[in-house]
């Protein structure tokens, strides 16, 4: 009787592992579909983008059927992701005549994050320099030096915490502010 309890117990926590599991990845999944949601504006074009990086080469009908959505909005949406060079697009060969439909293929992320950052950076530019900007069409403008673009710098994890642990304990390679080394 008591092997009999202990293989249900290992039975029941194995399952309960796997619904944790289950849970973490479609919280996960979830997460990568928010922020892609902000990156490209909409969740239809954040879902239509990941069923591209999992099925490259897919016709918008294929896209529509695995994603869940409309037709027309997966063209729509389609048509404005390939003018904005988020999705490439070619024409499917096939051995017969007839229709060629257009398969689509999603940019790599480091590319889609690579066009954010940019964005970003122009975005802050505009808000930092709008005092420049304001200050032009005023006719009791100030001489005042231009304004330098903002810079964004990513820098590796681990490298920036020993960095920061350099920074608080004041050793390897520290220089004064005034100048003593």
């Amino acid at each position: 009787m008591s092997v009999e309890t202990d293989r249900d117990r290992i039975s029941k926590g194995r399952e309960r592992l796997e619904e944790e599991a289950d849970r973490a990845v479609d919280q996960f999944d979830q997460g990568i579909v928010d922020l892609l949601s902000w990156v490209l504006d909409t969740e239809t074009r954040a879902r239509i983008y990941v069923y591209l990086r999992q099925h490259p080469h897919s016709t918008s009908e294929e896209i529509a059927e695995g994603t869940g959505l409309y037709p027309s909005t997966v063209r729509e949406s389609l048509a404005e992701l390939h003018d904005e060079e988020k999705v490439e697009r070619r024409k499917r060969e096939s051995e017969g005549a007839g229709n060629n439909p257009y398969e689509y293929t999603a940019i790599a992320p480091s590319e889609l994050v690579g066009g954010v950052v940019g964005q970003i950076q122009d975005e802050l530019n505009t808000v930092f320099n709008l005092d420049d900007h304001l200050d032009s069409e005023s006719e009791t403008r100030l001489e005042t030096e231009p304004s330098e673009p903002v810079s964004i710098r990513v820098e590796d994890e681990e490298r920036a915490e020993s960095d920061d642990e350099t920074t608080a304990t004041g050793e390897e390679g520290e220089t004064g502010d005034d100048g003593d080394e």
